[in-house]
């Protein structure tokens, strides 16, 4: 017989709204132009569904300089600096911006100060493409990048009095917060978003956790290990009294020892994950205890964002 566990789903976990418009915008590019598409750098963090798209004729490049000129490319959900799109213009290729909506509210509030005449802080991970695509929205030296506290110490704007700050849209809710803390102690007259620039499905997903993670012996996030927002959930897990937490991209990558003698088990996934690789996850922990599912559910989403004319004109 095998031993009895409590399997704790989170709810809501997996695709948000912009992910789920980026790759519903790569299949209609390959019905309406044919294969194939270009892609540049991966649609979202999810080697499964990159595969996926592979196998329906995307081809993923990392610089525009990969593509021909006359093939269609689609710009990853993450977002590019200007000078990408500006660089397919001049090209006179077919191009089709998938950054997520969220994503170009932050882009358009930078360039927003930038004409205002503010040096701009942005809160975000180095190397991140969103972070490269919302520094290139403005001119070299006009972004300033912070990634923890002491970072803010070593700041060196060109006026202390005309700053604004933007934050990359996958962080952790609560390391961000003390970031804005520390920016406003040492620069009063920052000037912060009208509206929290970490995205609700970020904040959504990060809450599901916090409420989950007393209750489990462990956590299993599904997510890929270049996903921002799927490893900030397994942080907030071990944050909130979860003793062991793991990043997983499929069931095969479970480590089965680390779960041993465990009585519940918290299962979530990150916003580019398919709700398919947390059902194949259940079925991989049905065959080794005897589950019983219990949904932690914080929010309700029923968020959804249009894809551009040019493409639901092609599927009409």
């Amino acid at each position: 017989m095998p031993p009895p566990l409590t399997l704790y789903l989170a709810a809501p976990r997996g695709f948000c709204a912009g992910v789920d418009r980026a790759i519903k915008m790569v299949e209609m590019a390959l019905r309406k132009w044919g294969a194939p598409v270009y892609v540049r750098h991966e649609i979202v963090h999810n080697k499964y569904v990159v595969d996926d798209l592979r196998a329906k004729g995307a081809v993923f490049v990392e610089e525009l300089d990969a593509c021909p000129d006359d093939r269609p490319v689609i710009f990853s959900a993450h977002g590019v600096p200007k000078a990408v799109p500006a660089e397919a213009t001049r090209r006179n290729m077919i191009y089709v911006d998938a950054t997520c909506p969220l994503v170009s509210k932050v882009h358009i509030e930078a360039e927003r100060h930038h004409t205002n005449g503010l040096q701009m802080v942005m809160i975000g991970h180095a190397g991140h493409p969103e972070t490269i695509g919302t520094m290139g929205q403005l001119p070299a030296g006009e972004v300033l990048l912070v990634e923890t506290v002491e970072d803010v110490a070593a700041l060196a704007p060109r006026d202390p009095a005309r700053l604004a700050f933007v934050t990359q849209t996958t962080l952790s809710v609560d390391d961000t917060a003390d970031i804005v803390t520390a920016l406003q102690a040492r620069f009063p007259a920052i000037v912060g978003p009208h509206k929290e620039d970490i995205c609700y499905a970020t904040t959504n997903r990060q809450a599901a956790v916090k409420a989950l993670a007393p209750k489990a012996d462990a956590l299993l996030v599904v997510g890929a290990p270049n996903s921002s927002n799927s490893k900030r959930l397994v942080e907030v897990g071990a944050r909130a009294g979860c003793r062991y937490a793991q990043l997983i991209q499929r069931a095969a990558d479970i480590d089965w020892r680390a779960l041993e003698g465990i009585r519940s088990l918290g299962i979530t996934a990150g916003a580019s994950a398919p709700e398919n690789l947390v059902e194949e996850v259940i079925d991989a922990v049905r065959t080794r205890y005897d589950v019983t599912i219990e949904t932690v559910e914080t929010a309700v989403e029923n968020v959804e964002f249009k894809v551009p004319r040019i493409l639901r004109e092609a599927v009409a």
